[in-house]
Protein backbone atom coordinates (compact mmCIF):
# COMPACT_ATOMS: atom_id res chain seq x y z
CA UNK A 1 0.00 0.00 0.00
CA UNK A 2 2.73 2.38 0.92
CA UNK A 3 6.35 2.10 -0.97
CA UNK A 4 8.29 2.75 2.87
CA UNK A 5 11.77 3.25 0.80
CA UNK A 6 10.54 5.96 -1.07
CA UNK A 7 8.95 7.65 1.82
CA UNK A 8 12.26 7.17 3.15
CA UNK A 9 14.22 8.30 0.11
CA UNK A 10 12.39 11.54 0.13
CA UNK A 11 12.54 12.16 3.80
CA UNK A 12 16.18 11.76 3.16
CA UNK A 13 16.48 14.41 0.26
CA UNK A 14 14.05 17.30 1.83
CA UNK A 15 14.59 16.25 5.66
CA UNK A 16 12.27 15.48 8.47
CA UNK A 17 10.75 19.18 8.89
CA UNK A 18 10.43 19.94 5.55
CA UNK A 19 9.23 16.14 4.96
CA UNK A 20 6.15 16.74 7.41
CA UNK A 21 5.45 20.17 5.35
CA UNK A 22 5.38 17.89 1.81
CA UNK A 23 3.20 15.41 3.38
CA UNK A 24 0.59 17.63 4.76
CA UNK A 25 0.45 19.52 1.10
CA UNK A 26 -0.10 16.19 -0.94
CA UNK A 27 -2.82 15.44 1.81
CA UNK A 28 -4.68 18.66 0.76
CA UNK A 29 -4.01 18.41 -3.04
CA UNK A 30 -5.44 15.34 -3.09
CA UNK A 31 -8.41 15.73 -0.98
CA UNK A 32 -8.84 18.65 -3.03
CA UNK A 33 -8.28 16.71 -6.20
CA UNK A 34 -10.45 13.70 -5.08
CA UNK A 35 -13.59 15.92 -4.71
CA UNK A 36 -12.92 17.50 -8.15
CA UNK A 37 -13.36 13.93 -9.49
CA UNK A 38 -17.11 14.16 -8.32
CA UNK A 39 -17.85 17.12 -11.28
CA UNK A 40 -15.51 15.51 -13.91
CA UNK A 41 -17.40 12.34 -13.89
CA UNK A 42 -19.16 13.07 -17.58
CA UNK A 43 -15.87 14.96 -18.70
CA UNK A 44 -13.21 11.93 -19.93
CA UNK A 45 -10.49 14.75 -20.90
CA UNK A 46 -10.68 16.58 -17.15
CA UNK A 47 -10.87 12.87 -15.79
CA UNK A 48 -7.84 12.00 -17.66
CA UNK A 49 -5.92 14.91 -16.40
CA UNK A 50 -6.84 14.57 -12.89
CA UNK A 51 -6.18 11.31 -12.74
CA UNK A 52 -2.59 11.83 -14.09
CA UNK A 53 -1.96 14.70 -10.69
CA UNK A 54 -3.49 11.94 -8.48
CA UNK A 55 -0.79 9.32 -9.96
CA UNK A 56 2.14 11.69 -9.94
CA UNK A 57 1.61 12.86 -6.73
CA UNK A 58 0.86 9.29 -4.89
CA UNK A 59 3.99 8.18 -7.07
CA UNK A 60 6.18 10.66 -5.49
CA UNK A 61 4.73 10.27 -1.64
CA UNK A 62 4.81 6.52 -2.20
CA UNK A 63 1.57 5.71 -2.20
CA UNK A 64 1.78 2.75 -4.38
CA UNK A 65 -1.36 1.51 -4.69
CA UNK A 66 -3.20 4.55 -5.08
CA UNK A 67 -1.01 5.36 -8.05
CA UNK A 68 -1.35 1.96 -9.56
CA UNK A 69 -5.21 2.57 -9.37
CA UNK A 70 -4.97 6.61 -10.77
CA UNK A 71 -2.67 4.61 -13.84
CA UNK A 72 -5.45 2.50 -14.95
CA UNK A 73 -7.93 5.57 -14.40
CA UNK A 74 -5.70 7.43 -16.79
CA UNK A 75 -5.39 5.09 -19.20
CA UNK A 76 -9.29 4.43 -18.94
CA UNK A 77 -11.06 7.39 -17.62
CA UNK A 78 -14.41 6.19 -18.27
CA UNK A 79 -13.85 3.32 -15.97
CA UNK A 80 -13.35 5.08 -13.00
CA UNK A 81 -14.51 3.99 -9.64
CA UNK A 82 -14.70 7.58 -7.63
CA UNK A 83 -16.08 6.20 -4.21
CA UNK A 84 -13.74 3.20 -4.03
CA UNK A 85 -10.39 5.51 -4.93
CA UNK A 86 -11.64 8.15 -2.27
CA UNK A 87 -11.90 5.11 -0.11
CA UNK A 88 -8.55 3.54 -0.89
CA UNK A 89 -6.92 6.73 -0.33
CA UNK A 90 -8.54 6.94 2.91
CA UNK A 91 -7.39 3.16 3.62
CA UNK A 92 -3.91 4.62 2.31
CA UNK A 93 -3.81 7.46 4.63
CA UNK A 94 -4.41 5.63 7.64
CA UNK A 95 -1.98 2.98 7.28
CA UNK A 96 0.65 5.73 6.00
CA UNK A 97 0.18 7.95 9.15
CA UNK A 98 0.35 5.32 11.60
CA UNK A 99 3.45 3.58 9.96
CA UNK A 100 5.15 6.76 9.49
CA UNK A 101 5.05 7.14 13.45
CA UNK A 102 6.18 4.32 13.78
CA UNK A 103 9.22 4.08 11.13
CA UNK A 104 10.46 7.52 12.21
CA UNK A 105 9.59 7.97 15.44
CA UNK A 106 12.49 10.52 16.81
Amino acid sequence: MIDWSRVAQLRDEIGAEDFAEVAELFLLEVEDTLFRLDGAADNPEEMRELMHFLKGSALNLGFSDLSTVCSQGEANSAGIDVATLKDLYARSRRFFEAGYAKRFAA
